[in-house]
């Protein structure tokens, strides 16, 4: 992450608390095997050796997280991608597929197993296999957008 300010500091800190609790709360399993560390949780998130990212709560989503492996394999820098929607993830055509998997997301809290085809910025596709996507929802119980995390993909 580049050209962090000291709210942004403390936005991202609480944000890699909501996103590790509300996982941990939906599916009942840990994100990261989190050990004692004077590292910073969204380090932990940004170093994670799969991809993790996240939208906001805007009418059209925006990407506001994403760890290295996921900017490498979308081929984006961290500005770049932290400014857009979302749905540009994924094409044009499977943009209907990708409204009706977040929906189901809202009504259930979260769905392991998804699979879909995602382009890069260089309009490279591949396949995301078996991702978990879930509701970033704080102790309090407010919503605060969804995150995506998978491991297993096949470039196209």
């Amino acid at each position: 992450m580049n050209g962090s300010s000291s709210l942004k500091d403390i936005w991202y800190a609480l944000h890699a608390e909501r996103m590790l609790s509300s996982f941990k709360r939906l599916t009942g399993k840990d994100l990261l095997p989190i050990k004692a560390s004077s590292q910073p949780l969204i380090e932990v998130l940004d170093q994670a050796p799969f991809a993790i990212l996240s939208h906001g709560t805007e009418a059209d989503p925006i990407f506001n997280f994403a760890n290295r492996f996921a900017l490498s394999l979308f081929e984006y820098s961290w500005h770049d991608f932290i400014q857009q929607p979302s749905r540009y993830s994924a094409e044009a055509l499977l943009q209907e597929e990708r409204d009706a998997l977040l929906e189901q997301v809202t009504r259930q809290g979260f769905i392991d197993q998804y699979r879909g085809v995602r382009i890069s910025a260089t309009g490279k596709r591949f396949m995301i296999n078996n991702a978990i996507v879930w509701n970033i929802i704080d102790e309090q119980g407010y919503y605060h957008g969804q995150g995506a995390m998978f491991k297993d993909y096949t470039l196209l």
